[in-house]
């Protein structure tokens, strides 16, 4: 079985609705990370993930991989 081609990255991110969660893999001095949250804008330049922690502001050209996640589980009452 195929399974249908995913769009590349730039392409994912342009079409995608500001308020999608999505994580994006990027590159950074020595590896890549990721930064998952919800996407704020995107432009030719680069994309805005909110995270839990900060905006993240990414250049494009930095971008290997992109896509929508599931809304996060809800967080667990703390224990008493």
């Amino acid at each position: 079985m195929v399974s249908p081609a995913q769009p590349a990255p730039r392409e994912f991110l342009a079409d995608a609705a500001p308020g999608t969660r999505v994580v994006v893999r990027y590159r950074i001095e020595g590896g890549l990370t990721d930064a998952l949250g919800h996407l704020v804008t995107t432009d030719d330049a680069g994309c805005t993930v909110r995270t839990r922690q900060a905006d993240v502001v990414i250049p494009l050209d930095l971008v290997v991989a992109a896509k929508e996640v599931p809304p996060a589980p809800e967080r667990r009452p703390a224990r008493r």
